[in-house]
């Protein structure tokens, strides 16, 4: 019992090795897996990171459409124009005017100033400031949006001071500014862009790749099995657990590497906030990936076509950004997205990093995540396992019916035969 016990141990990991060289040669061999695994992982986050490598922008041209012509709007207009980050580029009759300008990218965005705009102000109501921005980059969006929130704040004050009728300075300063604060972003000094959105995509690239790159070749084994399998008939493939073991190894040992790039030369070499330490970042790093290739495993079976695992990812994208709270905030979230954002491994995986990274958060702080990582990581390999024996029952049945075809018709040939040799 013991022999036969540890024989099929040294069978099941001679299999498990023999779909992991597989697995490998066939990651080297597909351009499409190849590119996804290497290539995207590589070269993608080095254009994001420069693109957004100055943190903030400076200068960016905007267009003004002044139909007041009054003290107060060639007021903003000049406090808007003294900003370092803004400068007031063109001055344009209407707004269809500014718009083509826009359309030309000569201008980022339009200043518009209606012709009731200081009139307004005169008899105490309230009048507004058009400020139309190109969302193409949102650096230059912000830099737009910031500068004519902060002239309207301060021209705000000044005419509260001129209606107060105070006596003294002091006076004024109570009433514009009750209580005296400096804003300091404790975790983003620069304040910029880049800083605060790069750390995000780095560990959602994991997630899209490792799903690409899985869901590829998927599609690929499925149309090169002739009934669509997604397990081929083989002594090999006798088995849930090395099959899958076999798989997630290879994905496993590329994305290691890819990993490590991603998260510590990446960050480095465009100087973004990194205080991360050894430790903790390989013990979030193990289960996240493990999450992320045994869901890409599990989703796999949806794929059919290798076309379709464009369909089904790409447009994820942005979705899982959201849902991982980092621009959208978690307590804002619908209870329904918040339990949605649960089950995909980026959700925890990115809110975990950018607290070890940006935050110097140690492995206790981030407790939450590390756990559910782990959880992921049971759930989905479980379900994988699921979704591999279904599949190798389907291929067992397709070979059972070829099987039984091929002895119909041997029988068919074989009494053919017999009744040519009666006559």
């Amino acid at each position: 019992m013991k022999e036969t016990l540890i024989q099929r141990i040294k069978e099941g990991i001679k299999d498990m090795c023999y779909i992991w060289a597989k697995e490998m040669r066939s990651t080297i061999t597909d351009e499409g897996v190849l590119i996804f695994f290497l290539l995207v992982p590589i070269l993608y986050p080095l254009l994001y990171s420069w693109a957004y490598s100055n943190e903030v922008v400076q200068e960016v041209p905007v267009a003004v459409v002044d139909l007041s012509h009054s003290h107060q709007s060639r007021q903003f207009i000049r406090n808007f124009d003294a900003s370092p980050n803004t400068k007031v580029a063109y001055y344009c009759n209407s707004v269809d005017e500014a718009s083509q300008l826009v359309g030309k990218q000569v201008v980022h965005g339009i200043i518009y100033f209606p012709e009731d705009f200081q009139e307004r102000t005169m008899r105490m109501e309230k009048t507004h400031v058009g400020v139309y921005c190109d969302m193409a980059l949102m650096l230059t969006y912000k830099a737009i949006y910031q500068t004519a929130q902060a002239v309207a704040s301060e021209m705000n004050a000044g005419i509260q001071i001129a209606i107060s009728g105070n006596q003294t300075n002091r006076e004024d300063e109570i009433q514009t500014q009750p209580l005296a604060f400096d804003e300091v972003e404790v975790f983003n000094p620069t304040g910029g862009y880049g800083s605060f959105l790069i750390p995000c995509v780095l560990i959602l690239i994991i997630q899209q790749t490792l799903l690409l790159g899985i869901g590829l070749g998927a599609g690929t084994a499925r149309e090169s099995n002739r009934y669509r399998d997604l397990v081929p008939v083989s002594r090999h493939y006798n088995g849930i657990f090395r099959i899958v073991l076999g798989k997630s190894l290879a994905y496993f040992m590329i994305y290691s590497v890819i990993a490590a790039y991603l998260t510590i030369i990446v960050p480095r070499l465009f100087g973004y906030t990194s205080l991360l330490s050894g430790g903790p970042l390989l013990a979030l790093m193990v289960p996240y990936i493990l999450a992320c290739i045994f869901f890409g495993m599990m989703l796999s079976c949806l794929v059919r076509y290798r076309e379709n695992v464009i369909l089904l990812v790409v447009f994820t994208s942005i979705p899982f950004l959201f849902l991982a709270g980092i621009s959208w905030p978690q307590s804002n979230m619908p209870g329904v997205w918040r339990g949605i954002a649960t089950l995909i491994p980026s959700t925890f995986g990115v809110r975990g990093f950018v607290r070890l990274n940006t935050m110097g958060a140690s492995l206790a702080d981030i407790r939450l995540e590390y756990q559910a990582l782990w959880i992921q990581t049971t759930v989905y390999f479980f379900i994988t396992c699921l979704v591999y024996r279904f599949q190798i029952i389907s291929a067992r049945n397709h070979a059972n019916e070829r099987i039984q075809i091929l002895k119909e018709k041997a029988k068919a040939v074989r009494m053919r035969k017999e009744a040519e040799q009666s006559v």
